[in-house]
């Protein structure tokens, strides 16, 4: 595989993916170079939101689709805002008002436990019966404000315990190492390599 599509117009993402893919000599093109429109996610579930992405990246591309679907869950909200992470606080997307809505939510909330989640689905083609299945985890709790000035989405709220930095105060390899969409890629990676 010398190509992929990448199924995602979030230029945060495409960066991330190409640094991690990079080893592998992949060109990973984002959708919008083909005029590829963005897929409906109507689902549920993380999975089912990133198959239904990929399959059709790889429909209007002819080309094998990557494509993720990630979020923020947060324990005191029911796993909210999950799958609607992207669009939490209405259209058109925002970083900025999506972060503003989780604070509100969260104001009288002392449980500030959340994490990210990623799931990565690659297929070959649009049909593939066995799409390459990848998923990250990373753990962590919500500021009561924003730190730091890199990442994107809910990044300058999401606190990692352990390091004491959020994700918005960590240098990109670092964040690429630990993060839900990094350990996710790693995982795809070493998949790719035996295959």
């Amino acid at each position: 595989m010398k190509q992929l599509v990448l199924a995602s117009s979030n230029e945060g993402k495409i960066r991330e993916i190409r640094r991690i893919l990079a080893p592998l000599d992949i060109e990973v093109i984002p959708q919008a170079h083909f005029q590829v429109p963005e897929a409906d996610e109507p689902h549920g579930t993380f999975i089912e939101n990133a198959l239904a992405k990929a399959r059709h990246a790889a429909t209007l591309t002819g080309l094998p689709a990557l494509a993720d679907d990630s979020g923020i869950c947060v324990d005191a909200l029911d796993g909210a805002p999950g799958v609607y992470s992207a669009r939490f606080a209405g259209e058109p997307k925002s970083d900025e008002r999506n972060n503003d809505r989780l604070l509100e939510l969260l104001a009288q909330k002392d449980d500030r436990r959340a994490h990210y989640y990623c799931v990565i689905v690659l297929v070959r083609h649009a049909h593939d019966p066995q799409p390459l299945i990848a998923e990250g985890e990373w753990n962590g709790e919500v500021l009561r404000e924003r730190r730091g000035s890199g990442g994107f989405g809910y990044d300058p709220l999401f606190l990692d315990p352990t390091l004491g930095k959020t994700g918005a105060e960590l240098p990109v390899d670092e964040k690429n190492r630990i993060s839900h969409r990094g350990k996710a890629l790693a995982l795809l990676v070493e998949r790719l390599r035996r295959a």
